[in-house]
């Protein structure tokens, strides 16, 4: 019965990602085994997180964006993902409450990590996110919004920033939740027909 200890999720971490998900215990336990199999020494490397997250979007390159997801949840920076930053990263791109939501949202576009976002990273993000968009679905996007750059001019004008200045986390969420729009463009949703 040596293995028995590390089969099962720990009370505390299930407990923690119980409060903090729309995962039900049983859904939490689930992945859990999963995540033992495939990552039988409990962390996932960026180039693991990087095939899974591209099962998710299987007609498009969804390499750097999963690698800007993986920088972004790998909170205490060593490389790899735990289990509980590997299903926070889940919950927070499928759904999750929009403060939280957000607040990953900024944490993905602040690329250097230095508690500011400035306009060239939204354009990093943008680029990113222009690469899950399928090829078939960019014909259909406004003519406002329909290459990364355009894209990034009409996210960061919501902001009313010159163009050389940076937003905090702060003016981020307020600038994003006045704006259904700029809600709409910090993250790749699909074309609904």
């Amino acid at each position: 019965m040596g293995n028995a200890k590390s089969s099962a999720i720990s009370k505390e971490i299930l407990e923690d990602l119980k409060l903090n998900t729309k995962f039900t215990e049983n859904e939490l336990c689930q992945w859990y085994e999963n995540f033992q199999k495939q990552c039988p020494t409990g962390r996932i490397s960026p180039e693991e997180f990087e095939t899974i997250y591209a099962r998710f979007f299987p007609d498009s390159e969804a390499k750097t964006y999963a690698q800007h997801v993986f920088r972004s949840f790998d909170t205490n920076e060593d490389g790899t993902l735990d289990f509980k930053e590997y299903i926070i990263a889940l919950h927070m791109t499928s759904s999750g409450k929009t403060t939280r939501k957000l607040e990953w949202a900024f944490s993905l576009f602040d690329v250097d990590k230095n508690g500011y976002i400035t306009k060239t990273e939204v354009e990093v993000i943008c680029q990113a996110i222009f690469n899950l968009i399928p090829k078939e679905d960019l014909p259909k996007l406004p003519s406002d919004e329909n290459t990364p750059e355009k894209r990034a001019n009409k996210l960061w004008g919501f902001f009313e920033k010159p163009d050389n200045d940076r937003l905090a986390e702060g003016e981020f969420i307020k600038g994003v939740t006045e704006n259904e729009n700029a809600m709409r463009l910090i993250h790749y949703e699909p074309i609904a027909d």
